[in-house]
């Protein structure tokens, strides 16, 4: 195995290069002119389930190829060694050689480091190798905490971050037609109010500002309840501290206030995040939550962050933006399936209202209708949500008996459309052009439908085959892979576009459900492998989930954990917060109240910034480090996947 030395627990040395920095307990040392880093080895922080595909990376300044590596166990033993091979590419100029570490064959339990012996000698931080359920269960607890403190209204979770409820006046907020705004959201005058007091209160704040949407939460709420249902041990009533059937149902309590089921009206936003010269809107001000209700006393320029105002989607009984219809239907039809036994009254109206709004979906768009100003959050993609929407329709009424008083009760019908516009999907512009994340659910719609096509007996006349669903998640898989294997890390994703973390947590539930409905190992490896990226094995050596892992965003653009919570990664944190991730942008730009952080500005991630990205821990850089609902739905998703292996 060649000579090796192994290092002091929580250090990562470059030895051998004159003036070396050197990282301590996992974060980067600040690099110099005269101090370039040497090398690094990036692991997964949370951990390697005992079974599963093992991956570490190398980054260095110099070749290493024909080097060792050896693992050593908290004794200090050596448990295994391993050759690095050919280097996967060139990071940047400083990090032109980067290695991949494989120790799948290492399978006992215990915390590891890695120590490199070669031209530019180097080490890990510790990490542990345990079944997957063990490996998981902490972060799927975070993913609940984040939920929780994620709450708005009076039914508040108290927490370290949070004491007091907030936006109480959302229950008799006044409704509004949609103004006409700019591309930043700006609108001219004033709003238009419609006449009508709506109760709006409650739900999640959408991301770091304390703006809610349905655009946001519908898709939130369907990963979260297909998790419920789907993986009860993991994500539902027997995961004790990672239960998320509570958090579903206030996401879904939100939602039927929302859709005024009486008068059939869709309301699709509360707040503002752009006002005028006369308005101060909700992202220009930086305060805890429980001070909007009394915020400015009587300044009529505050008068949006005391009374936030509600958005009609359009009048009464009027067609609804497919997008919106698709998802809330899958939510309604759902939250039959997991509480039609423990609360049948509760289901029945989920049902009843599900089959309401998927009946009112605008099936001809001209536009979709997301948040005001579209441009926050630009989708393009509906027949997916139609697809997911029926599919779970089916579901729900095939699971029988169905409650009195439904429009539809055959369950065939539902599978018919679903299958109607997966077909929509597969044969139109947006197939496969991007994968399971906010803007586009068919990878987990085909999904559903795959199985549940089986359940019925593999009916005929319908538009779209099993073998297409198939196909069409391999498509997108297929599209992943070719970019895993031209990046250095293997990431399945490009690092420097939005929602980079998102999408590698996306691909991984889809990799999974390929290997589950397949039995085949074709994508198995991936599953683990880009989540392992998303959790430390990356070129920045960060978790970008908070509170998993050693190092981990320490200075979100989130207002309650700026305020109140810490800015060095000790309690208290947002744990389970999934940000942005890597991109190709940062940004400027501070609110009075803002707490600066880092506090000393410098950024230590910049010398591993390549491949057209960056990452920067600022409060100021809301592509990077602002977390989000939607952001971090699928990440519980794809742990409770992983957690099913040993």
């Amino acid at each position: 195995m060649g000579v090796w030395r192994l290092l002091p627990v929580g250090v990562v040395a470059a030895v051998g290069v004159a003036g070396a920095a050197v990282a301590v307990g996992g974060q980067p040392a600040r690099p110099t002119a005269t101090a370039p880093f040497a090398a690094v080895v990036r692991v997964d922080q949370v951990g390697y389930a005992r079974d599963a595909a093992k991956h570490a990376f190398l980054m260095t300044s110099a070749p290493e190829g024909n080097a060792t590596f050896a693992l050593a166990d908290a004794r200090g033993r050596a448990v295994y060694t391993g050759h690095i091979g050919s280097s996967t590419g060139a990071w940047n100029s400083r990090f032109p050689y980067v290695y991949d570490l494989d120790f799948s064959g290492l399978t006992r339990t215990g915390t590891y480091r890695i120590a490199v012996n070669g031209p530019v000698p180097t080490g890990s931080t510790p990490f542990q190798v345990a079944a997957a359920s063990r490996i998981y269960r902490q972060p799927l607890a975070n993913a609940r905490y984040f939920y929780e403190n994620e709450r708005d209204g009076a039914d508040f979770v108290r927490t370290p971050l949070r004491t007091a409820p907030g936006h109480l006046n959302d229950a008799h907020a006044t409704s509004y037609l949609t103004p006409k705004t700019d591309s930043d959201g700006v609108f001219t005058g004033d709003l238009h109010p419609i006449g009508k007091t709506v109760d709006v209160s409650g739900g999640w704040w959408d991301a770091g500002d304390y703006l809610k949407f349905v655009e946001t939460t519908s898709y939130t709420v369907s990963v979260m309840l297909t998790g419920v249902r789907s993986f009860p041990a993991e994500m539902g009533r027997g995961a004790h501290g990672a239960d998320l059937t509570a958090e579903a149902k206030f996401g879904l309590d939100w939602l039927q206030r929302m859709w005024d089921a009486k008068n059939q009206t869709l309301y699709y936003q509360v707040g503002i995040g752009s006002g005028n010269d006369t308005t101060v809107s909700d992202h220009d001000i930086w305060r805890l939550p429980q001070a909007d209700d009394t915020y400015g006393g009587g300044d009529p320029s505050d008068r949006y962050i005391r009374h936030r105002p509600a958005f009609r989607a359009a009048p009464a009984g009027s067609l609804i933006s497919p997008n919106l219809a698709g998802r809330l239907a899958s939510d309604f039809a759902l939250c039959y399936q997991v509480f039609k036994w423990s609360d049948p009254r509760y289901a029945g109206r989920c049902l009843r209202s599900a089959e309401q709004v998927f009946a009112l979906a605008d099936t001809h768009p001209k536009k979709l209708l997301t948040v005001i100003p579209y441009d926050f959050y630009p989708e393009s993609s509906w027949q997916d949500d139609l697809e997911l929407g029926a599919v779970n329709l089916y579901q729900a009424l095939a699971d029988g008996p169905a409650p009195a008083g439904l429009p539809q009760t055959d369950p065939l019908y539902y599978l018919r459309a679903a299958a109607q516009w997966a077909h929509a999907y597969i044969t139109g512009p947006e197939d496969a052009a991007d994968s399971l994340n906010l803007y586009d659910v068919s990878g987990l719609a085909h999904y559903e439908l795959y199985r549940a096509i089986g359940r019925a007996g593999n009916p005929g006349n319908l538009e779209v085959t099993r073998a297409a669903l198939l196909g069409d998640i391999g498509k997108q898989l297929d599209a992943a892979v070719k970019r895993a294997d031209a990046d250095p890390f293997r990431y399945g994703f490009p690092w420097g576009d939005y929602d980079s973390t998102s999408h590698g947590f996306g691909l991984s539930v889809m990799a999974s459900e390929y290997a589950s409905l397949t039995g085949s190992a074709k994508y198995r490896t991936y599953a683990t492998r880009w989540v392992d990226n998303v959790l430390g094995a990356n070129a920045w050596g960060t978790s970008l989930v908070a509170g998993d892992g050693t190092t981990f965003p320490n200075c979100m653009q989130h207002q309650v954990t700026n305020i109140v919570g810490s800015l060095d990664g000790s309690p208290p944190v947002l744990a389970g917060a999934v940000v942005e991730g890597t991109n190709g942008e940062t940004a400027t730009g501070t609110v009075p109240g803002m707490r600066p952080c880092p506090p000393d500005g410098v950024d230590t991630f910049a010398p591993f910034n390549g491949h057209k990205a960056v990452y920067q821990d600022n409060v100021q850089s809301y592509p990077t480090v602002e977390p989000a609902i939607d952001l971090t739905a699928t990440s519980p998703l794809a742990f409770a996947w992983l957690s099913l292996r040993r």
